[in-house]
Parts: C-alpha cells; sequence; structure tokens
C-alpha cells in the first residue's frame, strides 16, 4: 500500500460556517479555548460588535422593514442571518461579503488583481492553505496577511499564528470562490511534498549536529523545536491526516529509524520517515503544541491541541510515552466532519434500528454496546444520547476521556490519581438527580453492582462492555460476580458491533468471488447465485487503497422473558444465541453479508471482523 501522498484531494473539511453549525447539532468537541489572542483579533472582535443587519442597513442594502423579517426568520428557522437574506434575494453573496468586511473592519480584496509575495506562499504550505481556505498574500516584520472568505473564524487565525510562528496573522476578505480558485493557481509549480521537507531537514547544518550529540541542553532543545522545517514538517503531517480523514497519528523512535504513521478507517498506513536523529526535535515541537513539559522526558504525558479547520473545531488528543530509544508520540485526531453522532448514519439496518430506538426510550434498565476496542460503542452510545437528549429529561455520563461535549448533557472525566472512578462517580451521579446516565465501561463488579441499583431505582444506563458478541455479555456479568436474578431484572438489550472498511463509491467495481473466497464465508457458488460481489480498485479519491469511510454492522439480543428464563436457569453463551437466533437476532457474520450484497463492503473485510457461528 503506498504511502499517503501530499494530498491532491480536496479537504475533508467544509468550509461553511452555517452547515458545519447544522452538521453538529450541538456537538462540538471540548472544551473551546480562549487564550493567545493577539492585539489585531481583539480589534477585529470589538469591530464586530455591530450586528450584521445593522451595518447591510447603513449600506442601503436592506430597509428597517426587511431587517426584522430576516431577524424573525433566522431565530425561526436557526439559519445565519446572511444566509436568510441572500436566500430571500434581497441581497447577493457579493454584497453579503462586503457587509461582513465592513463588520470586522477589513478590507475587501480582488485575488485576480493581486500578486501573492514568494515569501509568503514559501511560509504557508499547499495543504494548510487548503485546509484553512486562506490565501496568503505578504510577510512584512513578521506579520502575514491572508486573504480569508470568512472574517468571524478568528481561530483560524490564532491557529495560523502558532502553527507557522509569526507574530501576528491578519486577514483580509475575499469571495470563497476566488479562494478555492486561487490556491491552486498561485501554488502552481510551488508544491511542496512531505519528500522535499524531510530533504530540507537533513541538509539544515542546525538540526545535523544532533546526529553527534548525545545530550542537549533545554535551550538549544526550544531552539530546534520552533526551527521552520520541524514547524514545516507538523503542520504537514497534521493537516494530510485531516484531510485523508486519519483518527490517529503515530511518532515511533526505533534504534535505527523513526517510523511517522497515520490510522485511516482502522488501517496504518507509514509516510516516508524523517531521519532518526529528530526525534527528540519532533517530539518536543509536539509537546510544545499541547502545552506539555519538554524537559520530562522519563514519565507518560497526555496534552490536547486544538485546532479549527474550515470553521469546525478538531480536537487532537496528545500522548507521549518514554521508550527504549527517546519518546513515542500519539495524536488522536477528532473531527467533528468525521463522525457524525446520528443513529440513521451508523450503518444500522432498519429493522435493527427500530428494535434499537425502542428499547433507549424505555424508561429503566441497563443497555450494553460490546465489542472490542476501536470496534465504534462509543460512537453508538454518543449517537444514542445525542437522540434522547431532551431539556426535559437530565443525562449525566462518566467517561474515561470525554471525547466530545454534547449541549445539554452533564459529563463527568474519569481520574484515577485522584479515585474517581466510574464506580465513584456513579454513585455522585445517583445523588444528582439524573434520568438517564452513561457510564463509560463497567470493568468490575463494584461498578455493576452500582448499575443495578440506578436501574432498579428507575434510571436507564448505558455502558459498554468488552466481549466478542451480545449474547457473551450475559455469561461477563456473570462471572464478574453478578447474581442472575439482579441481570433479568435490569438487562433490557446488548449491542454488539463491528466496523468494516466501506469501498469508495467512485471506484467500486463488480467481480465473481472464487470459490475459495467464498468458502471464507461458509459459502457455496450455489448459494450466492445472482448475488453481486465488489471490491474497490483504487483511485485518487480513496488513496488508492480501495475504500473510503467505515460503517458498523450490528447485532442486536432483546432480553425477553424466554431470554430471561434461560438467564436464570445458567444457560451457556451458546444456548443463549440460539434462542436469541430463534427470536430473530441476526448474528454480526450475518449483517455483514447483507453489508457485502448491498455492495457497501467486501468479503475479506468481514471475515477480518466477525467469526462463523457454529449452529
Amino acid at each position: 500500500m503506498p504511502p499517503p501522498r501530499n494530498g491532491d484531494k480536496k479537504p475533508a473539511a467544509k468550509p461553511a460556517a452555517g452547515a458545519a453549525k447544522a452538521a453538529a447539532k450541538n456537538v462540538k468537541p471540548a472544551p473551546k479555548r480562549v487564550a493567545g489572542r493577539t492585539d489585531a483579533m481583539e480589534s477585529m472582535r470589538g469591530a464586530a460588535t455591530k450586528k450584521l443587519g445593522q451595518v447591510m442597513v447603513d449600506l442601503g442594502f436592506i430597509d428597517e422593514d426587511q431587517l426584522w423579517d430576516i431577524l424573525q426568520e433566522s431565530r425561526d428557522t436557526g439559519q445565519l442571518f446572511g444566509q436568510v437574506a441572500v436566500a430571500r434575494g434581497l441581497i447577493t453573496e457579493d454584497q453579503l461579503l462586503q457587509a461582513l468586511a465592513e463588520q470586522y473592519g477589513l478590507k475587501l480584496v480582488n485575488l485576480n488583481e493581486v500578486k501573492p509575495q514568494a515569501e509568503a506562499l514559501s511560509l504557508v504550505p499547499e495543504a494548510m492553505a487548503s485546509v484553512y481556505k486562506i490565501v496568503p498574500l505578504s510577510v512584512k516584520d513578521n506579520v502575514l496577511t491572508v486573504a480569508m472568505a470568512d472574517p468571524s473564524n478568528l481561530l483560524a487565525l490564532d491557529d495560523l499564528r502558532n502553527l507557522i510562528g509569526v507574530r501576528e496573522v491578519r486577514a483580509v476578505v475575499a469571495p470563497l470562490k476566488a479562494v478555492t480558485e486561487a490556491i491552486p493557481r498561485f501554488y502552481a509549480g510551488k508544491e511542496e511534498s512531505i519528500v522535499e521537507i524531510i530533504q530540507k531537514l537533513e541538509e539544515d547544518p542546525n538540526l545535523g549536529r544532533l546526529e553527534k550529540e548525545t545530550s542537549i541542553d533545554l535551550e538549544s532543545l526550544q531552539e530546534l523545536q520552533d526551527s521552520a522545517p520541524v514547524r514545516k514538517l507538523l503542520n504537514m503531517v497534521m493537516l494530510l491526516a485531516i484531510k485523508d480523514r486519519a483518527s490517529d497519528i503515530h511518532f515511533e523512535p526505533f534504534e535505527d529509524e523513526y517510523k511517522m504513521r497515520y490510522r485511516c478507517d482502522g488501517v496504518l498506513y507509514e509516510m516516508v520517515p524523517p531521519p532518526r536523529h529528530l526525534s527528540m526535535a519532533i517530539s518536543s515541537r509536539i509537546k510544545v503544541m499541547a502545552n506539555l513539559d519538554i524537559a520530562e522526558r522519563r514519565l507518560p504525558q497526555d496534552g490536547r491541541i486544538e485546532l479549527n479547520v474550515g470553521g469546525n473545531p478538531v480536537d487532537m488528543r496528545v500522548s507521549v510515552l518514554p521508550t527504549m530509544f527517546g519518546e513515542s508520540v500519539v495524536i488522536r485526531v477528532l473531527d467533528r466532519t468525521v463522525v457524525q453522532l446520528d443513529l440513521d448514519k451508523i450503518g444500522m439496518e432498519p429493522a435493527t434500528l427500530a428494535r434499537f430506538r425502542e428499547i433507549i426510550r424505555k424508561p429503566n434498565g441497563i443497555i450494553l454496546i460490546t465489542g472490542p476496542t476501536g470496534a465504534g460503542k462509543t460512537t453508538t452510545l454518543y449517537s444514542a444520547l445525542n437522540e434522547l437528549n431532551d431539556v426535559s429529561e437530565k443525562i449525566i455520563t462518566t467517561e474515561d476521556p470525554i471525547e466530545y461535549d454534547i449541549d445539554g448533557i452533564v459529563q463527568i472525566p474519569i481520574n484515577p490519581d485522584i479515585d474517581v472512578t466510574f464506580a465513584n462517580a456513579l454513585r455522585g451521579i445517583l445523588r444528582h438527580d439524573p434520568d438517564k446516565i452513561l457510564v463509560g465501561e463497567i470493568r468490575d463488579l463494584e461498578t455493576a453492582q452500582i448499575a443495578v441499583q440506578a436501574s432498579l431505582t428507575g434510571h436507564i444506563v448505558f455502558s459498554t462492555l468488552h466481549t466478542n458478541d451480545a449474547p457473551s455479555s450475559i455469561t461477563r456479568l456473570r462471572d464478574m460476580g453478578l447474581e442472575p436474578y439482579l441481570i433479568t431484572a435490569t438487562l433490557e438489550g446488548i449491542l454488539a458491533q463491528r466496523l468494516v472498511r466501506k469501498i469508495c463509491v467512485d471506484c467500486r467495481t463488480e467481480y465473481e468471488p472464487s470459490p475459495e473466497l467464498l468458502m471464507e464465508l461458509n459459502l457455496r457458488p450455489q448459494d450466492v447465485k445472482g448475488k453481486k460481489f465488489y471490491y474497490g480498485r483504487g483511485c485518487d479519491r480513496c488513496n488508492n487503497t480501495g475504500h473510503r469511510g467505515r460503517t458498523g454492522i450490528f447485532e442486536l439480543l432483546v432480553v425477553d422473558d424466554e431470554i430471561r428464563d434461560l438467564i436464570v436457569n445458567n444457560a451457556s453463551t451458546d444456548e443463549l444465541r440460539v434462542a436469541a437466533r430463534k427470536k430473530g437476532m441476526s448474528t454480526l457474520r450475518e449483517s455483514g453479508l447483507r453489508a457485502i450484497f448491498n455492495g457497501v463492503t467486501t468479503i475479506e473485510e468481514v471475515v477480518r471482523e466477525t467469526v462463523l457461528e457454529e449452529d
């Protein structure tokens, strides 16, 4: 598999602020950053205190009556004021942009009439310009001027200042279409790949001395991590990861090499490796960005980097781990535009989804989501809570860690260092008058017992377990020491799930699987007569992998009276599975088969993620 390229694909993040707001549905990475503003940004914020509607009236675009009509529709529909005005045909897109520029006290420029400085273009890589939807125009006295379409996105200017290392970033305004068209035009012939950046790193004499030195003082380390080539490499890696919808970025030191890899759709891909002696400079730069201690190299550290890409917040969780050959760093990328917390979009089949919705709306009981690490359990739980989130009910969660905050839900982070465990947090939650509770994971008998008590006292409790399928979760609870009569009194349903890679829709190709491949699914050619099979050939859109995105396959066990009788009688996992299948439960393998026949995924993906159940 080829390493990810210096992307020629369109950025994953969408630039339209209104669309992003609607997609977020009150869900965002938390918390938001407020520090690090420059004077220019503060003056822009101050200029923006004048309302957009009043600016339009002052410019003569609308009158007072139209202003109140637009305001009313904006409140009723939740759309932005400017979008309503354009949709009504009262103003044009150009007039809206002119009003926004006036509101923020910024200059409106025509990108067809300006020529960016070469120094400004070299300072901002094309990948960064594409992702942030900006055009670098000039740099003077360490102050960078950029053209952008959304002057309200102050966080983007803050990101650029921190990522590039300039004293200040100033903005001028240009139409979005002009910005997107200008980027490839201005960067033609000036694109810089990761390979080229690494070559410059190898040739840099200041960084070259790291090869010979066995120890480096703190002052030198600060100077090295702040060097332009190291900054540029990390910026490129992080932005390409966001564009390619990666979930994790790995920086791994070994005895003779330094690896950079990122995980896309559950699979790790290796990038061009930088020189081994740069490991300390790279890890130090990441630690500075995450506000960690660069002098501490003996203990694990955790931090976060918060970016605002295309108007969408991207939260990066940084974990630093000391190893034999240096510090290994993993960055978890939490991008709200990639994971949509909507039960309709996680891949659940309509019949299973309808039954799951019935269960999560019960007044009390325990609902378990089960599967290995990386199976998408948290996304399903967040999606269920997002659907149940209503002003009339109190929802409290305790998680390790909190990945996204949801407006209207009280969320408690687990911290074992100060004895904030799932069990202790759950005790506190019960005294907080909740209606619905989420416990990140049931790891021990104590947590299980408190969850049972919570459900018996009229609460619905959501949680996760690490088991292979739905029926084996009951056996796991019994093995923990939970009494069968308590399981039957509280358990309402168990959802097992896996994630499989979806076939890229742009290069999906029909083919005839071999008998050997069908045997992997325990199928014969006559069993699949009339069925169609697909695979991805590989194209630019999917980075030549043949896959783009992931979807879930699910197994839902509804605990009814017959299942409860089997639990009380200590039935085995196999007996529970047979009874559940007779009642209509589809196994993970069966759900996967339907995904194959629908052209969603491949045989290899389903075989990798599921096991054949014995009848």
